[in-house]
């Protein structure tokens, strides 16, 4: 989309960059199936309560 910007990189105290989002799935994928299920589960609830979190800031300001 022309004239729109994302965020691409965290803070901080936001944790990754979303640049080294790639990265940490290729080494999640790189681990055995029982590991890797765990690993993604994980990453799956930090995106959550980052995507929700910048939600409710959107609808304070």
């Amino acid at each position: 989309m022309e004239g729109v910007e994302y965020e691409t990189e965290r803070g901080p105290a936001d944790g990754l960059a979303a640049d080294a989002l790639l990265p940490r799935l290729e080494e999640i994928e790189a681990r055995p199936l029982d590991q890797r299920a765990a690993a993604l589960a994980e990453l799956h609830d930090e995106l959550r309560t980052r995507l929700e979190g910048g939600d409710a800031a959107a609808a304070r300001g």
